[in-house]
This record gives C-alpha cells, sequence and structure tokens, in this order.
C-alpha cells in the first residue's frame, strides 16, 4: 500500500511583470511512496522539492493535479494527526530548553500530560538529546538543531515523516547522526519521504528515490535499478615501463591516457578492451600494476538525467523558433 499519491500536479506562480509568463514550479509530477520504505526526493536547488512537500502539507495549493495521503485527500485533518514535518528552515524558541520545546509540540498535538513526559524522555534519548535536555536551543550547534527539529516532528508517534532537506548545513558527523536517526526510523515501521540535493545520503540510506529537475520527475524507481549497478561502466588500468606515444591501439580503445614517468594510467570506456589492452602492455614487457572497474552510480544517473533534459530543453528551444 502507497502512503503517498501525486498524479499530475502542477504549480505555477504569477511572474509579476506584465506580458511574462508565470514560474513553472511543478510540472506534471507524478510518483507514489510506499509504506514502511526511505524515499529520496533529489534534485537541484530550485528544482519544485520544497514546492512538493507544501503541497502534501497543505501550506500551498496546487495549480492542477491531486494528491493522496494514506488513501485521503491532501488537506484531511484526521490524516494530518498522522504526518510528522520538519520544514528546510525551521524557526526555534531560542530560550526554551529541549525539554520545554518539545513539550510545548506535545501540547499543540493535545497529547496529555503523562504521555507527552514519556514522549519527551524517549525522544531526547532516541535523538541523542538526553543529556541536553535543560539546555537552552541557543546554545544548540546546527546538528543538534536539526535532531531537536526531527524529535518535534516525532512527538505525536506520526506514521509518515515528511523531512525537507534534513541533511543540509550539517558537518560529517551530523549528516550520520540523522541518517542513523533515519534508519531507525524504518526499522520503527515508519515511512520516510525526504528532499535532498545530497547524492551520498540518498545512496547510503534510501530504498527508492525520485530525481526531479525544472518542475519535472525524470526518474524513479530503486537505485540498484535506476543506475544498473551490475555493469560495469569503465575501467581504469594502471601500468609501468610502456609507451604509449604514437600507439594507435591504445589510443583508439582509450578515452584518457597519463604518462608520468615509468608510471601510467589507461581508462577504457567499457571491459570489452581490456583483455587487448593487457596484451599490448605483456608485448612491450610493461607490468600491470592494477586493473579497476568503475560500476554505475546515482552520480551518473543524475548527471545523465541532467544532461537529457538540457537536451530536450534546448531541442524544444530550437523547435520554437523555427515555429
Amino acid at each position: 500500500m502507497d502512503d503517498i499519491v501525486i498524479e499530475d500536479l502542477t504549480k505555477s506562480y504569477a511572474s509579476g511583470w506584465p506580458g511574462r509568463p508565470p514560474f513553472v514550479a511543478l510540472d506534471g509530477l507524478s510518483l507514489t511512496v510506499g509504506r514502511g520504505e526511505i524515499f529520496g526526493f533529489l534534485g537541484p536547488n530550485g528544482a519544485g522539492k520544497t514546492t512538493t512537500l507544501k503541497i502534501l502539507m497543505g501550506l500551498v495549493r496546487a495549480t492542477s493535479g491531486r494528491a493522496w495521503l494514506f488513501g485521503q485527500p491532501v488537506g484531511d485533518v484526521a490524516t494530518r494527526r498522522r504526518i510528522g514535518f520538519l520544514p528546510e528552515s525551521p524557526y526555534f524558541y531560542d530560550y526554551l530548553t529541549a525539554e520545554e520545546f518539545l513539550r510545548f509540540y506535545g501540547q499543540l498535538a493535545g497529547l496529555g500530560q503523562a504521555v507527552i513526559s514519556r514522549r519527551v524522555t524517549d525522544l531526547l534519548g532516541l535523538v541523542g538529546l538526553g543529556e541536553a535536555r535543560t539546555r537552552q536551543l541557543r546554545k544548540f550547534s546546527k546538528g543538534m538543531l536539526q535532531r531537536i527539529g526531527l524529535a518535534q516532528a516525532l512527538i505525536h508517534d506520526p506514521e509518515l515523516v515528511i523531512l525537507d532537506e534534513p541533511m543540509t548545513g550539517l558537518d560529517p558527523v551530523g549528516r550520520k547522526q540523522v541518517r542513523d536517526l533515519i534508519l531507525s526510523l524504518r526499522d520503527r515501521g515508519k515511512t520516510i519521504f525526504f528532499s535532498t540535493h545530497i547524492l551520498h545520503d540518498v545512496e547510503l540510506i534510501c530504498d527508492r528515490v525520485g530525481i526531479v529537475m525544472k518542475g519535472k520527475l525524470l526518474a524513479s524507481g530503486r537505485i540498484d535499478e535506476l543506475v544498473q549497478q551490475d555493469q560495469t561502466q569503465s575501467v581504469e588500468i594502471v601500468c609501468q615501463h610502456i609507451k604509449t606515444d604514437g600507439n594507435t591501439l591504445i589510443h583508439s580503445m582509450s578515452t584518457r591516457v597519463l604518462q608520468q614517468g615509468q608510471q601510467c594510467l589507461i581508462v577504457l570506456p567499457k571491459p570489452d578492451a581490456v583483455d587487448a589492452i593487457v596484451g599490448e602492455i605483456r608485448r612491450q614487457g610493461g607490468r600491470l600494476v592494477s586493473v579497476t572497474p568503475h560500476k554505475a552510480s546515482l552520480e551518473d544517473l543524475f548527471f545523465q538525467e541532467a544532461a537529457s533534459d538540457a537536451s530536450c530543453v534546448q531541442a524544444d528551444n530550437l523547435i520554437g523558433r523555427a515555429l
């Protein structure tokens, strides 16, 4: 069962200038997020990620299209009680302590005092802030604020957690702490839908990913399916004591040849040419140091989709001029 269903979602903003076309933030976006999975919503700044999340939370109205949460249309009050949300730039009451902050949001969620006390203790432990419960938020680091923000999103024990750029501005330690927390939420049966532009984090923790650019969903699915990680994309060969200048065989089969002193790096676009190059190294009496295959990554897919989208836009512009 899908916790989030989005169909043909479009959002346009008036330009504010006479004669100028509206700015299209979302352009026919459709995707689904299954129950109990971590879904990474990946795209550069300005791609439409935050707009999508705001529409799901009922903070912004779509121009057209539909979206459902737990099978109910976006905006249903009872459904929103089942959702925890952390915006990209949350506001924190600096002079509240961590405990006071969570108690405040627990009261907003309509929880009883006994439940709030239990949830505050459990959540501060979950996000690793148990020892900072009486510390004012103005004394928190960026990473600590992100974790208390996550605790706020979880105070009412939601089934679905929506996070907007939760790793932005964090150092490597802070990012790992947030990643571990997201994984622990999935282990507890939660569904996590988070936006980000950090490719490495998505590869480490997401079950599925959607790539969005200029308001359009360019690709969606499991990472291993999208990038075909079982296929070798290129091969690097390092060898010594060979001559590559003027060698037609090596240069015709490689995309890059770099020689420094006695050591040489040869990059092949496909593994098919490895035997021929290794044979040439042996023929010259050279020494083979290493053969390293490189498999496709999410970064490769991201830039491939970006380049493809840019080519389509350029073609559309050329057609438009011709017409």
